[in-house]
Order: C-alpha cells, then sequence, then structure tokens
C-alpha cells in the first residue's frame, strides 16, 4: 500500500524527460512564447518571439515590454489585469519592432495566463501569433500617411514667395498625384489682374491661375484649358454653389446629368468626359475677408471616388494657402502702389544747365522686397551752380516712399538758401526731427559749378561718391567723411573739396547697387574703382554696364545717377 502510494506520488511530478520535452517545444514552435515577472519585466523568451522582436533573447532578460519595444501597443493594463484576477485573456497589439518589416504597423493575438507557484503568483505567461491586418486597414493606413505627408509638405512647399500665381502652382504640383489626378486654381480676377472683359450679369468669373494633371491626362489637358485663362461659371455650377455657401462642394460624376452640374457651361460637359472624370471636390480658399477663389480636385480613370478623409485634407490644405494668398494679394497691392509712387517722384530730374549731362535709372529689387525709399535730384542754383543730391530712406513700402518725398521736398526748400553741403544736411536733419518723421535716410550732396574745377561734397551717412575722369586717368573713389544719417538729429557734417574737371563724370548711387550678403561692403565699394566710360562716352551706356554687373542679385532698390559738365560750352545738350 506504501509502494503505490509512493508510485502515485512520482506520477503526479514532472519527470526529467517530461521537463526536457516541455522545453524542446516551446523553444521549436512558431508561436512566440514569453514569461514576465509581476513587474512585466521579462524572464524567458522563446526563439520565435526573439525573431519576431529583432532582439537578443538576453537582452530581454529584466527589462519591460516599454522599455524594449517603446513602439509596440502591448497593452500592458490588460496584463496587470491577468496578474490581479487570474483570468486568462486574449489581448491584440500592434506596433514596430527592430525586426526587419519595412514600414508597416505589424498585429499580433495573444493569450495570456497568470503563473502561480505553491500558491503564490509569479509572473504572467504569453502566448503570441502574428497575424495581418484586413486589406481595408492596411489601405486606410497607406492612405493616412499619404495625407499627413502632403500636410508636412505644404510647410515648405506652398508660399516660398510673395507671387500668388507661384503659390498657386505650388500647392497645385503638391496635391497632385498625391491628393488628385487634376488639381486647379482659380482666383478672382481683381485678385490678380484687371479682367479681359466685364462679365455678364448673374455669372462669376474667375482667373485660372495654376493647373496641373497626373503625366496621363497632360495630353487631354487642354480641353480643359490653360492656366491664365478666365472661366465664366453659371449661377447653378459647382463653383459658384460652394463661394455661395463658403463649404466645399463634393460630386461623385455617373452620368452627363451630374458633370453638367460641376462644369461652368453646358458646352464644358463633353472635354470633362473626355478627361474620363468620376470625381470632383471644389474647396473654397477663403480668409476672414472673404472668398478668395477656389481649389478644384479631380479624378479620372480608375482612381478612387474622394472619401471624408480626402475632403478633410483639401479644407486643410486650401486654409493653409488661403493665409499664403492673401499675403501675396495684400504685398501685390501694396507694392503697385509704392512703386507707382515712386516713379512719380523719381521723374527723370531736370538739367539744371543745357552743359550739364544727366543720366538716372531706377531698379526695383524682385518681387519679393518691397519698394523702398531711394531717391535723387539736381537742383539749379544761383551763379551756375548746381545740387546733386542721392538718398535712401530706412526702411520699405508705402511709408518709406511717401517719406522720401518729404525729404526731397525739405532738400528743394534748402537749397535755396545759398547754403553749402554740409549746412544743407544740417538743417534737414534738424528740420526732420522737428517734423516727427520717424524714418531716417541716408543723403549725399554735391554742389558743382558749371564751369569745373572743383566741387563741394557731404554726405549723411552715404556711400561715397565715384569720380571717373576723362582720359587715361582714371577712377576714384571720393573721400568724403560720413557724418550721422539724416533725421536722428546729431549734425557733425562736414563739407569736402573734391577735385571735379569739366568731363569727369560723379557717379552716386544707394546702397543696393553693392552691398551683397556675405561680403564686406568696403569689398563691395571698391570694385566701383573698376567702373570706366565705355568707348562711346556715353552716359545712359554707362549705366547700363554697371547695371549689367552689378545688379544681378541685388536685395534691395538701385538708384543710380552719373552726370558730368560738358568740355565745350558751345555743344548741345548730351544724351540723357
Amino acid at each position: 500500500m506504501q509502494a503505490d502510494e509512493h508510485a502515485d506520488e512520482h506520477a503526479d511530478s514532472p519527470t526529467p524527460l517530461d521537463s526536457v520535452a516541455l522545453a524542446a517545444v516551446i523553444a521549436g514552435t512558431t508561436a512566440a512564447v514569453g514569461v514576465l515577472d509581476t513587474e512585466l519585466r521579462y524572464l524567458y523568451v522563446n526563439p520565435a518571439l526573439e525573431r519576431i522582436n529583432g532582439i537578443p533573447a538576453a537582452a530581454h532578460l529584466g527589462r519591460t515590454v516599454a522599455e524594449l519595444l517603446p513602439e509596440i501597443d502591448a497593452r500592458e493594463d490588460l496584463m496587470l489585469a491577468v496578474l490581479a484576477d487570474g483570468r486568462t485573456r486574449e489581448i491584440a497589439s500592434s506596433g514596430q519592432t527592430p525586426a526587419a518589416s519595412g514600414a508597416l504597423r505589424r498585429y499580433w493575438h495573444g493569450a495570456y495566463h497568470r503563473l502561480e507557484v505553491a500558491g503564490r503568483v509569479v509572473g504572467v505567461a504569453a502566448v503570441l501569433m502574428e497575424v495581418m491586418a484586413s486589406d481595408a486597414e492596411q489601405q486606410q493606413l497607406a492612405q493616412a500617411r499619404r495625407h499627413l505627408s502632403l500636410l508636412d509638405a505644404a510647410n515648405t512647399r506652398v508660399g516660398t514667395t510673395l507671387d500668388m500665381d507661384t503659390t498657386c502652382a505650388e500647392l497645385v504640383d503638391l496635391v497632385v498625384p498625391g491628393l488628385a489626378d487634376l488639381a486647379t486654381i482659380e482666383v478672382f480676377p481683381r485678385d490678380v489682374a484687371p479682367p479681359v472683359r466685364p462679365a455678364p450679369p448673374g455669372v462669376t468669373r474667375l482667373r485660372r491661375a495654376a493647373l496641373t494633371a497626373v503625366p496621363e491626362l497632360r495630353e487631354r489637358l487642354a480641353r480643359f484649358g490653360v492656366a491664365g485663362d478666365y472661366v465664366d461659371y453659371q449661377e447653378d455650377a459647382a463653383v459658384t454653389r460652394c463661394l455661395a455657401t463658403n463649404q466645399p462642394v463634393v460630386e461623385n460624376l455617373t452620368g452627363d446629368q451630374q458633370l453638367g452640374r460641376l462644369a461652368p457651361s453646358p458646352e464644358r460637359v463633353a472635354a470633362y468626359r473626355a478627361l474620363g472624370m468620376h470625381s470632383a471636390v471644389i474647396m473654397p480658399v477663403s480668409v476672414r475677408g472673404g472668398p478668395i477663389g477656389v481649389l478644384a480636385l479631380v479624378r479620372a480613370g480608375d482612381s478612387p471616388t474622394f472619401t471624408e478623409q480626402d475632403v478633410v485634407v483639401a479644407r486643410e490644405l486650401a486654409g493653409r494657402a488661403a493665409v499664403d494668398l492673401d499675403h501675396a494679394r495684400r504685398f501685390t497691392h501694396e507694392h503697385t502702389i509704392a512703386l507707382e509712387l515712386q516713379r512719380s517722384l523719381l521723374s527723370e530730374p531736370r538739367r539744371p544747365h543745357p552743359h550739364i549731362e544727366v543720366a538716372t535709372r531706377y531698379l526695383p529689387a524682385d518681387r519679393s522686397v518691397l519698394v523702398g525709399g531711394d531717391w535723387f535730384d539736381i537742383i539749379p542754383l544761383p551763379d551756375g551752380r548746381h545740387l546733386k543730391a542721392m538718398g535712401d530712406v530706412m526702411g520699405h513700402g508705402v511709408e518709406a516712399a511717401v517719406a522720401m518725398s518729404h525729404y526731397r521736398s525739405l532738400l528743394r526748400l534748402l537749397a535755396d538758401e545759398k547754403l553749402p553741403p554740409h549746412r544743407i544736411l544740417e538743417q534737414l536733419d534738424r528740420m526732420v526731427e522737428r517734423s516727427g518723421l520717424d524714418r531716417a535716410a541716408t543723403c549725399l550732396l554735391a554742389v558743382v559749378d558749371r564751369s569745373g574745377g572743383m566741387c563741394q561734397v557731404s554726405s549723411a551717412g552715404h556711400l561715397p561718391p565715384v569720380f571717373i575722369d576723362p582720359g587715361a586717368t582714371g577712377t576714384r573713389l571720393g573721400d568724403v567723411p560720413a557724418g550721422p544719417p539724416l533725421g536722428t538729429g546729431y549734425g557733425g557734417y562736414r563739407t569736402t573739396q573734391v577735385r571735379c574737371t569739366p568731363g569727369t563724370v560723379l557717379f552716386m548711387y544707394t546702397d543696393g547697387l553693392v552691398e551683397r550678403r556675405g561680403e564686406d561692403i568696403d569689398v563691395s565699394v571698391g570694385r566701383l574703382r573698376e567702373l570706366k566710360l565705355p568707348a562711346s562716352g556715353d552716359l545712359e551706356e554707362l549705366l547700363d554696364e554697371v547695371l549689367d554687373r552689378f545688379g544681378p542679385g541685388a536685395e534691395d532698390d538701385i538708384a543710380v545717377m552719373a552726370s558730368r559738365t560738358r568740355r565745350a560750352l558751345g555743344g548741345g545738350p548730351g544724351k540723357r
């Protein structure tokens, strides 16, 4: 009886052979097996789990899932629940591991059991199998990644300039093919250019600012139109409805009736059908002041119809573009006003005497920079003398151009006082300070006697003049001390006598001609010593050569003036 009892006792205990077999099964199974302690730290992983995680087994031990695999949603809360109540649970988890799996998210289904020894809870065992996400889930994940990529790219690829058409082109190039097979942006004509003809009553007229399509549709794109076209939309067209409600219009185009609701006119239906269109989204491009235009997205051929997520992304992109387009619109408006004002004020200066030759140029910087306050003038003085002036008001825009007109008017008033150049600058400095004009300016004055010989030069923070002597004498920079800019109230200007014989060309300029990023201004100014009169001796040709050489790369406006006293009093006036 006792022997039988011992036999039964050994039958309930695992033999060494049983343990070896169990270890072999766990190690050899394709299922991933792991054991974690009560703190959810790894105690054991089998080779299958080691391969799934892409981390050696030894590296697992003593570390939690969160520490080891931070990109895994392992549901630690459910594992703790298994430890707490002992109820086995099936848990789904997902994420990415260091194992080579590409960029796709991986999915696992696991069974989790509580482990006990002599009635004491020691951990949890997990048996995992990798499963594949459904095709729909995979497509949704891929679509979400594309959408996020589009939104991220919009931050750097759209709105790089203050030009409306460029901004529109950047947006349509971004959304094709990522969001549509064809895309166009159309804006109200008042925001870009005046319409070529008045729109009929009840018709909404837009200007197509940008248009693009995937390569396979480009040959048929001509029937759709080109950038720059004016398009008239009837009252019931999708674009008109979109602008009226300031809400997107989504059309699934299953027939000519639906196409007709989208088209600006019945004649355009055939072009839409030839393009193979089957879905369209018309999205308003609006700012707080109202609509600027619309963004139209089209899908054709085998492309899927637009989803709600597509519409959400399109709305976000249109909203971001609207801000950039509004900035461009405001810039264009202000730039046009400032440029016209400056041009009206910088009409070619009159020649104070028929024996004085004058040539001038004003060159605005590119459209990304507002027009500035550059100015020049020649003012006749008593006794055959004349005052030459070159100035540059700080800042840009309409305010700078208006301030420039004040400086120019005050200078003409003071020039009649028969003062030397430095006294003119002192008076001008005081008057500007008292007037409350809050924009400082640099200014270079030169008083020249038409008989030649010497000229008086004074500078208020301006760059030195250049003298190009006739013959082989050469070119020299005027050694003129520069006092403080005007409008500071400091004064302290000096007049310098500079040799200026008949035939010597006095060349004056603003800093836009020579300032270049990353280069010392003294080096840039020093290159002006290389200026030479062209073989013809013509001042207009001289300025053409100067701007061809120094103009490219300018980041600020450029004003230049070349003048000289003719040698022979009997000669006629030079070319202007």
